[in-house]
Formats: C-alpha cells, sequence, structure tokens
C-alpha cells in the first residue's frame, strides 16, 4: 500500500498544492475510500481462491479474456515504470545529478534486489524503506509549516482542475493493484480476512496521509517554475530552508523506487498468471517491459508534466480488468463464504463508475 505513495503520486501531490493550496485535501483523503475497496476485493480474491486475480480469471472465463485484461494493463504499468524511474530522475537532480547516472543506478539496483529473491524477504526491505519514507514526508510537510487559514476545500469545473483531479485518481488507484494485492495475498498465505482488511485500512489511510503532507509542503511553490527542479530547488529552500530540496528529492528517490519492485511484480505476476505459466516467470515479463521503461526518462524533455499526464491514462487502464473484477467477487462459485453481498455489490460498481468517468471526463474535457 505504500507503494501507491510513488514518485508519480508525489509529483502530483505536489502539483495539487503549487495549483490550488490545500484545495484538494478533501479529494485526496476522500480517494482513501476507492483505494481500499479495490484492495480489500482483490485481497479477498487472493484469500478465497490462493490464486491471482489473471488466474482466476484464465481458469473461469478463459484464457483470452485473462489476457485481455492482463496485456493492457502491463502496457501502462510499462507507463509507471517510466514514471517512477523519472520520479527517481528527478530526485537526484536535485543534488546535481544527471539522469544518465540515476536512473542507470535505480536499474542495476532494482535487478539486485528482485532477482531470484523470494517475496517475503524483498518485502522486508520494502517494509524498512517505507518507513523511512514517512518519516521523509512527514519532515517536509513539517519544514513547510501549516497555514490554519487555508480552506482544505475547493471544487471548480476548469479544465485544470478536471485534469489535475484524474491525474490524482490515476495516482491513487493504479492497474497493477488488481493484480498485485490478489497475487501477495495468495503468494503469502493470508487467511485472515480480518487481518488483511485491517492491514488494508492502515495503508490506505497512510498513503493518503503522506499525499496530503506533499500537498502541503509544496503550497506556495511558483507553478512557473514547477518544470524545472533547479528552479523548485530554489523555491523550497526559500519556502521551507536549505535542507527542503534534499528531503523533497530522497522521497522522490526512495518513493520510486519502493514502487519499481512493487510494480515489477504485481505486473509480470498478472501476464504470467494469464498465460498460465506461472508467477514464477514473471522476470522474463519484467524485463520486456522495463528495459525501454527506464529509457524515456532519460529522452523526456519535461519530466514533470510527463508524470502528470501518464497518470491520466493510468485510469484508463482500470476499466476492463476492474470491471472483471466485479464479476469475480460477486461470484458464490469461486469465492464461496468471501462473495460480496449484494449491497456490498451496489458500492463497488457505484465506486467504479465513479473512478472510469473521472479518467474520460479529463480527456473529452
Amino acid at each position: 500500500m505504500i507503494a501507491n505513495m510513488d514518485a508519480a503520486s508525489l509529483i502530483t501531490a505536489a502539483q495539487n498544492g503549487v495549483q490550488y493550496g490545500y484545495g484538494l485535501i478533501w479529494f485526496v483523503l476522500l480517494l482513501s475510500v476507492p483505494l481500499y475497496l479495490v484492495q480489500e476485493v482483490s485481497g479477498r480474491i487472493g484469500i478465497a481462491t490462493g490464486k491471482g486475480l489473471a488466474e482466476i480469471l484464465r481458469e473461469n472465463m478463459g484464457k483470452k479474456v485473462a489476457s485481455i485484461a492482463a496485456f493492457p494493463m502491463a502496457i501502462i504499468d510499462f507507463v509507471s515504470y517510466a514514471a517512477e524511474y523519472t520520479g527517481i530522475a528527478v530526485g537526484m537532480e536535485f543534488v546535481g545529478i544527471s539522469p544518465l547516472v540515476s536512473v542507470p543506478t535505480a536499474y542495476f539496483l532494482h535487478l539486485l534486489l528482485v532477482y531470484k529473491r523470494q517475496y517475503m524477504r524483498v518485502e522486508k526491505y520494502l517494509i524498512i524503506g517505507s518507513i523511512f519514507m514517512i518519516l521523509i514526508y512527514v519532515m517536509a510537510a513539517a519544514f513547510r509549516g501549516y497555514d490554519p487559514y487555508s480552506s482544505p476545500f475547493l471544487f471548480s469545473t476548469s479544465r485544470s482542475f478536471i485534469f489535475l483531479a484524474a491525474a490524482n485518481i490515476g495516482a491513487v488507484v493504479m492497474p497493477f493493484m488488481l493484480f498485485y494485492q490478489a497475487s501477495a495475498t495468495a503468494e503469502k498465505r493470508i487467511k485472515s480476512l480480518k487481518l488483511m482488511r485491517v492491514e488494508t485500512l492502515i495503508g490506505a489511510l497512510v498513503s493518503e496521509s503522506l499525499m496530503v503532507a506533499i500537498e502541503v509542503a509544496s503550497t506556495g511553490l511558483n507553478s512557473a517554475n514547477f518544470q524545472n527542479t533547479v528552479l523548485i530547488a530554489r523555491s523550497l529552500s526559500s519556502l521551507a530552508g536549505p535542507y527542503s530540496p534534499l528531503i523533497f528529492g530522497l522521497a522522490l528517490v526512495l518513493s520510486g523506487f519502493i514502487a519499481l519492485v512493487i510494480i515489477s511484480l504485481g505486473s509480470a505476476w498478472g501476464v504470467t498468471e494469464a498465460l498460465g505459466i506461472g508467477r514464477r516467470n514473471w522476470f522474463k515479463v519484467y524485463l520486456a517491459e522495463s528495459i525501454p521503461a527506464a529509457i524515456l526518462p532519460l529522452i523526456s524533455q519535461s519530466l514533470i508534466n510527463l508524470i502528470l499526464n501518464l497518470m491520466v491514462f493510468e485510469v484508463l487502464a482500470l476499466v476492463f480488468p476492474i470491471i472483471l473484477m466485479g464479476l469475480i467477487i460477486s461470484n458464490r462459485k469461486i469465492m464461496r463464504n468471501y462473495a460480496s453481498s449484494k449491497k456490498g455489490m451496489i458500492v463497488y460498481w457505484v465506486v467504479v463508475s465513479l473512478i472510469i468517468s473521472g479518467g474520460f471526463l479529463a480527456l473529452i474535457y
């Protein structure tokens, strides 16, 4: 769940503060509801079946349907890889390190961590990094300070507001989550529904609180300067002291790196399960996606604009798999006692409709 607060989410949350101050805090906190709901449903599939979502789709709806659900997600997760590498590149630029050095370094460190390591072992490293990252975000907000007179509620029908709201949805509810949570729950052999729900709720609240912390920390930055890391660093220094650019950069690098590990597993698990070749072959799929993704930030002229546009398209990749997941959790033959009730399904479809509508609205507005 902490991987949800990745480099792309951090940049999006910072853009919230730059454009609207505290005005989107209400929306960010509200997104903890669909975030929890989607993850809880996916985790319940893992508990009920002991299998990943794509594997269940393949067994019950056929290989073709599972592939249609998983492959668009894998394509968009290529975009997610690119966003994480872009966030790492931006973070390292705060301390004067070129993307030509930072991106290849992050790539090979990531390979070193995940290749031929068991999931539970990798997760221990991620938990340590997550705790450190939480402290960094809290420090960033503390250095900036909170303005009690600024309103945390703003709503507008302007094009920029709708676009940024959709980017926030894409930054919070990501396609890989649907596949990752079910597979990870099955991989860890979790049987306690209560434990999974508590763990998921804590993760949702913490990750969205961190989004708020970054929005607070970024309020007051000059929007004209937000496309240039040197100008961002100067603005941060004037607002929150000389160490704030370093803290912000560290947060970007660490959040991007943690998300790389999670997304690589979630995306590749989904594809290998859909093809019926097993989760253990995920590394081959990862290599095919991640190498070109690492190249993209090296050739981009506007890293931050690249991230914001990618987040809107994340929402569209959710459409087919999130609908199929709804059909799975309502099927008592598959889910047994873990199937959703009629009221639960009404809530699910309402939330899903709102998520999808946000993405399409941003495209056509």
